[in-house]
């Protein structure tokens, strides 16, 4: 197979930035940029001088490590050659490396070889990538379990289950001649529900797993003035937005992101809601309508030393049906107690909090992510987080349920077969063994070059 050459490090300056090569020759252009006759060892790091051919100058002194095939990542041979991470440097050594007979990875492509090579399934390649991409340590802890194979162990029992259901309906579809037992039949119907039912279970977690994938996107929402971006900067913790006591200071969104309770959140701080003839701000308040729409919570900013004005209600009526939290702001300098107890007889959830002192700030954060369970998250075990393994185990489930009655209603083996052929082909897509050539192009698309 031919070689292929990426950096493995961030774009950017650095003190070391790291070229892997990965394929039959990667040992031999090794040699070929190194000054003196290396015996590059496996497993073993040597510093080496990186020489440029086309001037014959020493360019970097290098640590250049060499992974002997097939036990490497790649399941090929593999050099990663170690370098001060200047990017023009590194521009550099992989041109030599091009010219050299290498060429450039595809996104993913290093773990797409150590998939063909059956270094790891393909599940275990999504989990490298998610892990690369985790934004909180929860989703790191989850990206890991995933990668050491945990998901694609709790699949095989059931897909073994799964099969031996089906080696028993293909033999008497093809040597027997009258039904199966009644007996037979119940223990079949109750190894399926079996499946069914744990593969329900997996599919259940998704919610969970989700959450701590994608985050909650949390959109403040209120008229202009009552203190949406002071909020913004209290709970990021930092002068993200500016403040000023100019209604409309804010005229467009603003994104940031941090984390509750190892949830990620992403704030969005939006425009005040009125009526302007301003072209500006106006779209920015359709913008902030849109915000209301897409978000995972809304949080409407009331101001504490103002009685409640025909804009306040407004966004009151808009977010009456969106998953809303209601915030009475400026409590360090308004005797707020009385707004809030008659929003909340309502029976809407109301909290007072101060964005200039931070008072109430915890009692938000937890209100936030509090419907969304995060005590479950942190006692779970393994999490399904990703969409493409949540649809595929549905379908298997949805495929083994509608054969049951077939089945149980004496309906031919071969019919039966159809779903349970089906369930077995999607948890094969999920670890790779019946995927399809355009999927994993798609799949391994969303990977960064150098993995």
């Amino acid at each position: 197979m031919d070689t292929i050459v990426a950096l493995s490090t961030p774009l950017g300056r650095s003190g070391i930035g790291v070229v892997r090569l990965s394929g039959d020759s990667a040992l031999e252009i090794a040699g070929k940029l190194t000054v003196g006759e290396e015996e590059f060892e496996p497993r073993h790091a040597t510093l080496s001088s990186i020489l440029d051919s086309t001037s014959g100058e020493i360019i970097d002194e290098a640590i250049v490590t060499y992974f002997k095939s097939p036990n490497t990542y790649t399941g090929e041979d593999v050099v990663e050659i170690s370098c001060h991470g200047s990017p023009v440097l590194l521009r550099r050594i992989i041109d030599l490396c091009l010219g050299l007979d290498a060429r450039l990875a595809e996104p993913g492509e290093f773990t797409l070889r150590a998939l063909s090579n059956g270094r790891l399934d393909l599940s275990q390649a999504e989990a490298i990538r998610d892990l690369i991409d985790s934004n909180s340590i929860a989703m790191t802890r989850q990206a890991v379990r995933q990668l050491r194979g945990e998901f694609s162990h709790t699949l095989q029992p059931l897909k073994d289950k799964l099969l031996d259901v089906i080696v028993v309906l293909e033999s008497a579809l093809e040597f027997v001649e009258d039904d199966l037992p009644e007996a037979q039949t119940a223990k079949i119907a109750g190894d399926l529900r079996s499946v069914a039912g744990e593969l329900g279970k997996l599919a259940s977690t998704y919610s969970a797993g989700r959450l701590l994938r994608e985050g909650l996107k949390v959109a403040l929402v209120g008229r202009p003035n009552v203190g949406k971006s002071s909020l913004f900067n209290a709970l990021l913790g930092q002068d993200r937005a500016i403040v000023t006591e100019i209604p409309g200071t804010t005229r467009d969104q603003i994104h940031e992101s941090f984390t509750i309770r190892d949830i990620p959140v992403s704030l969005i701080d939006t425009a005040g809601m009125r009526e302007t003839v301003d072209t500006v701000e106006t779209i920015g308040v359709e913008r902030a309508r849109r915000a209301m729409a897409d978000a995972d919570v809304v949080v409407v900013v009331l101001d504490g030393n103002e009685e409640l004005t025909l804009e306040d209600r407004e966004v009151l009526d808009d977010t009456e049906d969106l998953s809303r939290l209601i915030v009475v702001n400026k409590t360090d300098i308004a005797d707020s107690g009385s707004l809030v107890e008659s929003l909340r007889e309502n029976d809407w959830r109301v909290i007072g909090i101060s964005a200039k002192t931070s008072n109430g700030l915890d009692e938000l954060q937890e209100a936030i992510v509090g419907p969304f369970s995060p005590e479950d998250i942190e006692s779970s075990g393994f999490l399904v987080s990703d969409a493409r393994h949540h649809d595929l185990l549905k379908r298997a489930k949805d495929e083994i349920e509608s054969s049951i009655p077939l089945l149980e209603g004496g309906t031919s083996e071969e019919i039966v077969l159809v779903g349970l052929h089906n369930a077995i082909r999607y948890l094969g897509e999920i670890t790779g063994e019946t995927t399809t050539e355009d999927m994993l192009t798609r799949i391994f698309q969303t990977f960064c070059i150098g993995k």
